[in-house]
C-alpha cells in the first residue's frame, strides 16, 4: 500500500458525491402525483414497533447566506400560525391511514429554525402528535436551535414539551466570517443558550461547526473549535460548507474569491479533527464527534451506529415519518418526500391528500447495497460476504466495485482483500467516495452534489 500525498489525494478523491443519508439517494426518487402507495405502506406498519418522527419547519428569523436548507425568512407570525395548522392536519391525516396508535421513540425538529415558531405552535404540534401517536415516556425529543433568536419563553416551552437534546449552530466565531455569512453570534450568546437549554432539560448538547466558509483560515477554525470545547458539548458536528448557488440563490451573495481553495479547506477540516480528538472526543464516521460517555460513542463501539436524514444517530427505529414541507420519510418499503413549497403543501392538505411529491420503493438489491454503504459510512468497514448472507444474496451482486476498490487500496484510502473492506484513517475524509463505489445509480445520475471533502 502506497500512501499518496494530500494534494494528489484531493485531486483524485474530492469530487462531488452524495452524502448518503439514504440509499437510493434523493435525486433518484421518482415523481408521483398520488399518495396511494404511501397509504399502503403506512397501513402495513406493525403496531408495537417504535417509530421516529421528523418535523420540518422551513422558516427562520434571519437569513444566513451560507445556508443550504429549505427555508425562508419571516418577520411576523401569520405564516407560522398557518403552517402550524397545516402540520397538525398532516399529523391527523397520516394517523388516519394507520389502524393503531404507533409508539414514537425519537422526535427531531429541524429546519430552518424550529424555534422560529411561536411557543404556542410548538405546544400545539406536540399535543397533536401525542393525541394521534403514543409518544413513549423516554422518547428523545431534539430541537435544532439558533441561539441568537432563542427567548426565555421558548426555552420554557421546550422544557414543557419534554426537550432532551438540542443542536446549536455555532459555525464560526470569527467576527469577519460572521459578518460575511450574515450570522453575527457571540460566544456569550451561545453559552447563554447552552446553559438555558440544559436548565430546560437538555441532557445532550450538540454544536455544529463549519469549515470552508468565506474568509476562514486554519488558525481561525482552530480558535473556534477551542472556544466550542469550553461549552463542554456532548457532541459536535463538523460540516464542510456546501457552495451550491445553482440551488440556493442567496449563496450568490458570497464571493467565491473569498472561499478557501481545496487544500486550505482540507487543512481546516483536519485541524478541527486534531483539536477535538486531542480533547478526548471520539471521531464518529465522517463528520461527528462525541464524548466517550455519549450514547453515540457507545453505538459506534457496539456496532449499532445508524445514519438517516439528520446524519449520524443511535436511533434504531426502522420507520421515520416526516411531517412538513420538503420533509422526507423512510419506511421499510421505501422513501417518501413531501412537496417542497409551503403553498403546494398547504393545498394538498386542504384537499385531504398526503402532500408527497416523490417516492422511492427499495428493491432487495437496494437494501443490500444500502447496508454496505451505511456500514462504510458508520463503521469504516464492511464484510461483504457476511452482509450478503444476512440479505440472502450473493456477494457477487456487488463485486462490480472490485476494480474501484483496488485503486483506492493502492492509494492508501482502503484496505481490501476481495471480501473485507476497511477505510483507513487516511481515507476517512474520503469515505463518501468509497461508498460511491457501491452506488449503481451514481454514474447514471445527473444530479449535482456538494464537495465530498
Amino acid at each position: 500500500m502506497v500512501i499518496m500525498n494530500t494534494e494528489l489525494l484531493l485531486a483524485r478523491y474530492s469530487a462531488n458525491t452524495p452524502r448518503y443519508t439514504s440509499f437510493p439517494t434523493a435525486p433518484h426518487f421518482r415523481a408521483t402525483g398520488e399518495d396511494s402507495l404511501y397509504t399502503q405502506w403506512l397501513a402495513q406498519l406493525p403496531p408495537d414497533t417504535p417509530i421516529s418522527v421528523y418535523f420540518h419547519v422551513p422558516f427562520c428569523r434571519r437569513l444566513c447566506r451560507f445556508c443550504g436548507c429549505h427555508t425562508s425568512v419571516v418577520h411576523h407570525d401569520a405564516p407560522l400560525l398557518s403552517y402550524t395548522t397545516s402540520m397538525m392536519q398532516e399529523i391527523a391525516l397520516v394517523a388516519s391511514k394507520i389502524s393503531h396508535k404507533l409508539p414514537v421513540s425519537h422526535i427531531h425538529w429541524g429546519g430552518g429554525t424550529p424555534t422560529a415558531l411561536p411557543p404556542e405552535c410548538i405546544k400545539s404540534l406536540m399535543d397533536t402528535l401525542r393525541e394521534h401517536f403514543n409518544v413513549l415516556p423516554d422518547a428523545e425529543i431534539a430541537f435544532e436551535i439558533d441561539p441568537v433568536t432563542l427567548t426565555q419563553e421558548q426555552s420554557d416551552m421546550l422544557a414543557q414539551v419534554g426537550l432532551t437534546r438540542a443542536s446549536i449552530g455555532l459555525q464560526d466565531l470569527d467576527p469577519k466570517v460572521q459578518e460575511v455569512i450574515g450570522r453575527p453570534q457571540t460566544f456569550e450568546i451561545t453559552k447563554q443558550a447552552c446553559d438555558g437549554l440544559r436548565a430546560a432539560g437538555a441532557r445532550s448538547i450538540n454544536l455544529d461547526l463549519l469549515y470552508g466558509l468565506p474568509l476562514q483560515t486554519t488558525e481561525s477554525v482552530i480558535r473556534t473549535a477551542q472556544k466550542a470545547l469550553e461549552l463542554s458539548p456532548d457532541r459536535l458536528s463538523v460540516f464542510g460548507y456546501a457552495h451550491v448557488p445553482w440551488m440556493k440563490k442567496h449563496q450568490t451573495l458570497l464571493s467565491e474569491s473569498d472561499l478557501p481553495d481545496g487544500s486550505e479547506r482540507f487543512q481546516q477540516r483536519m485541524a478541527i479533527d486534531r483539536t477535538l480528538r486531542a480533547a478526548g472526543y471520539v471521531a464518529i464516521g465522517l463528520d461527528h464527534y462525541a464524548k466517550p460517555t455519549d450514547s453515540m460513542a457507545h453505538a459506534l463501539e457496539n456496532g449499532r451506529l445508524r445514519r438517516n436524514f439528520q446524519g449520524y444517530t443511535d436511533d434504531h427505529a426502522e420507520t421515520l415519518i416526516g411531517f412538513g414541507a420538503s420533509s422526507i420519510g423512510s419506511l421499510p418499503q421505501g422513501y417518501v418526500a413531501n412537496v417542497g413549497g409551503v403553498p403546494a403543501y398547504r393545498k394538498a392538505l386542504e384537499q385531504h391528500k398526503l402532500p408527497i411529491t416523490r417516492i422511492c420503493p427499495v428493491s432487495d438489491e437496494d437494501r443490500l447495497r444500502r447496508e454496505v454503504i451505511f456500514r462504510i459510512m458508520c463503521d469504516l468497514k464492511a464484510d461483504l460476504p457476511k452482509i450478503a448472507a444476512e440479505f440472502i444474496a450473493d456477494a457477487d451482486l456487488i463485486a462490480d466495485a472490485d476494480s474501484a476498490l483496488q485503486a483506492l487500496a493502492a492509494d492508501g484510502i482502503v484496505e481490501w482483500n476481495g471480501a473485507q473492506l476497511r477505510v483507513t484513517e487516511t481515507g476517512r475524509p474520503f469515505m463518501r467516495h468509497v461508498a460511491a463505489c457501491f452506488d449503481q445509480y451514481f454514474a447514471q445520475g445527473t444530479a449535482r452534489h456538494s464537495k465530498s471533502v
